[in-house]
């Protein structure tokens, strides 16, 4: 695998989502060392903002997975975003999209990520209950 600086990411989101991503990571891969996980509770839009900051700072990664399209991980992933257009940030994160991402073999971080929202399209299903005969 190339170099796993490349493959590291923040994964934001409202109460334990982080948590519960990787913890689901690690029970996969056995590893989820290239990601930090982030929560927004009991935190203001600029202390979301800070977390992410620092957790960036802190892995060097350049990549953040969030939970909603419109929850503040993702509102304050955007405006540091804005800030730094380098910075690659995937909305609606699953467990299929982030085991791709930390899996993948691309080196740069920005591919691994375009790669793993496909992943994690591809992974949704319906399952419909059998039609009664």
């Amino acid at each position: 695998m190339n170099d796993v600086r490349a493959r590291r990411a923040v994964v934001a989101g409202h109460a334990q989502f982080a948590d519960g991503m990787l913890s689901a990571v690690r029970q996969i891969v056995g590893d989820a060392g290239t990601l930090v996980g982030v929560t927004n509770s009991g935190a203001s839009g600029e202390e979301i903002e800070r977390r992410l900051r620092d957790a960036l700072a802190d892995s060097g990664a350049s990549v953040i997975f969030t939970d909603l399209p419109a929850g503040s991980c993702t509102m304050a992933a955007r405006r540091l975003q804005r800030a730094d257009p380098s910075l690659t940030v995937v909305v609606g994160a699953n467990v299929p999209a982030i085991l791709d991402f930390v899996m993948g073999e691309d080196a740069e971080a920005g591919a691994l990520a375009s790669r793993a929202v496909d992943r994690g399209r591809t992974a949704l299903v319906l399952v419909q209950p059998p039609t009664p005969r």
